[in-house]
């Protein structure tokens, strides 16, 4: 076979044997990432058999890299982070630095440079933003308050992590490595202020230039009316982006093509532009996974067993532990920790690239980056088990602590509402479960007519702006009946649930309903055979999304068709 195909050798092989494993995991109920990672294994050159061509593989992992970090900048949005803010920003940072000190103290106890033991264990403190956001949307809670927190606090990984990836290169050869960007003579900080000077002038052109520049861009090719066109735009302009700050700006594929996404969020066409580019992206995701794994030595897990377990502990165990501290001590619900817990018990893919640019910088061995892949490996193949348990282990602990049961008690002063609240929010108001989009619009309307409400609301930031605005609002999960209690249900006249949680709100019927059976309920849904579902069983009135979309739209386009009606 003569070695001008060697890229269609390496690409055919990788995303057919990416294709099997990725399935076969997936029947197996585990992430399709662990068939992607063992198929790179497979074909990697710690194998017995056909070996693919690990440069040609490594420079469609650096695509990958770059279609990656512009899908996460496409969807990073920062009114969703400042929403949970106060949780994720401090939790998330707290985390960072538990796990890096974990990982850390590991790779010194085993001998490892201070340098190698930073790298690591900064690679071992970052869960992977795919394997997350598909485990939410398996359990159907990526959009509940919850979701949002575990997403939230993945974003600022995220970003930390970008920042890491900034500074290594110019850092590295203080650390033990080999600078990126030093000459022999330049001093650190002189290295590192140039490093961000330039960084500084890239986020500063593209917020300011490239704001404008892209989505105009977007906009022309959008006109022209081709499809194909406006996906080679989308391509085009991340991977443009990408290489164009890399040669001029010395910043890193990884933040070029993330600020990419960033500047295309602010089209109108951005959830299209997201769409058109998902194959593209998802295929090029895949090779980067394949490429990762290999990199891996499967050897390590019989020559060094114990280290493997001891790193695969710090990644389920160690932070995740933290995090569920650190959740509890901002004083959100025992299954909220838990599930922010279980959400970060895995690193994925920041954890790759990490590793392999420490080992490019000669700062972490080659060992290191094969106890990365192997606690990757382990970890997201374990992480549908501990989303598994959280129902249950609350359960248990519920049964068997005192400690676990005081951690769901009532004595937080959000989850009452103040002894000065009026009488008129007491009785017959209307009690409004969520305050987001859709429950925002419903209290305007309910303050236009001046009609009282109490708010029940799972943020905590959301709740004491309210009560500082003059609002009644409790904090809670309104399936938790002392959170309807504490909004005097038993008194109100409408029960209005405005969030999309389905799961929950045949409980809060239920205790509606056994504490005022009077009560009107109004639901609202995303699903015509859910909706039809909770309508036949809690004899409420459910408004479903699309339905009452088409139908306002219907009355629109009649009105105007009457009106421009010519008279006989």
């Amino acid at each position: 076979m003569p070695h001008s195909v060697s890229l269609i050798n390496t690409i055919a092989a990788g995303l057919g044997l990416a294709l099997v494993l990725g399935f076969l995991a997936a029947r197996l109920r585990l992430p399709a990432l662990v068939g992607y990672l063992l198929a790179g294994v497979i074909i990697g050159p710690f194998t017995p058999g056909f070996v693919a061509d690990a440069g040609i593989a490594a420079q469609l992992a650096e695509i990958g890299v770059m279609l990656l970090m512009f899908g996460v900048g496409l969807h990073f949005s920062l009114d969703d982070l400042l929403a949970v803010r106060k949780i994720a920003l401090p939790g998330a940072l707290a985390q960072i630095a538990v796990a890096t000190l974990l990982g850390g103290g590991l790779a010194l106890w085993w001998g490892w440079s201070p340098g190698a033991a930073l790298v690591f264990g900064l690679a071992l403190s970052v869960a992977s933003t795919v394997v997350l956001l598909r485990a939410l949307e398996s359990l159907g809670i990526l959009d509940s308050f919850t979701g949002r927190i575990a997403v939230g606090w993945l974003v600022v990984e995220d970003l930390a992590m970008v920042l890491v990836l900034v500074l290594l290169p110019p850092l590295a050869g203080a650390l033990g490595g080999q600078s990126a960007q030093a000459g022999p003579g330049d001093p650190l900080w002189q290295t590192l202020g140039l490093t961000l000077l330039q960084v500084g002038g890239f986020v500063a052109l593209m917020l300011v230039v490239g704001r404008r520049v892209f989505p105009w861009i977007l906009w022309q090719v959008a006109r022209t009316g081709s499809r194909e066109l406006f996906t080679l735009c989308v391509v085009a302009a991340a991977v443009s982006i990408a290489f164009a700050s890399a040669a001029l700006f010395g910043v890193s594929f990884a933040l070029g093509a993330f600020f990419a996404g960033m500047v295309m969020r602010e089209s109108q066409f951005a959830h299209r532009a997201a769409q058109e580019s998902l194959p593209l992206r998802d295929a090029f995701a895949v090779l980067f996974f394949v490429s990762v794994g290999m990199l891996f030595d499967p050897s390590v897990l019989i020559e060094r067993p114990l280290q493997v377990l001891a790193v695969v502990l710090v990644i389920v165990l160690g932070k995740s532990l933290a995090a569920c501290a650190l959740v509890l001590v901002f004083r959100y619900p025992l299954g909220t920790a838990l599930t922010v817990s279980a959400s970060l018990a895995q690193i994925g893919e920041f954890s790759f690239i990490l590793a392999g640019l420490g080992v490019s910088l000669g700062l972490l061995p080659v060992e290191g980056q094969s106890l990365v892949l192997a606690g990757a490996l382990i970890s997201i193949a374990t992480n549908p088990l501990w989303f598994s348990l959280i129902v249950p282990m609350q359960k248990w602990l519920h049964a068997h602590s005192s400690f676990a049961r005081g951690l769901e008690s009532r004595d937080d002063p959000l989850a009452e509402l103040p002894m000065t609240t009026e009488a008129k929010y007491l009785s017959r108001q209307v009690v409004l479960v969520g305050y987001g989009r859709v429950g925002r619009r419903i209290a305007a309307e309910l303050d236009a007519h001046d009609i009282p409400y109490v708010v029940a609301e799972q943020n905590r930031e959301l709740v004491e702006r309210l009560r500082e605005a003059g609002t009644p609002a409790v904090w809670g999960d309104a399936a938790d009946p002392a959170v309807l209690i504490q909004a005097h249900i038993a008194r109100a006249r409408v029960l209005v649930v405005a969030t999309p949680d389905a799961m929950n709100v045949r409980q809060m019927m239920e205790t509606a309903r056994t504490l005022n059976p009077t009560i009107q309920t109004v639901i609202r849904s995303h699903n015509e055979q859910e909706a039809r579902l909770l309508a036949q069983e809690t004899s409420a009135t459910v408004f479903l999304g699309e339905q009452e979309l088409a139908q306002a739209m219907a009355r629109d386009v009649v009105q105007r068709a009457v009106s421009m009606a010519v008279p006989a």
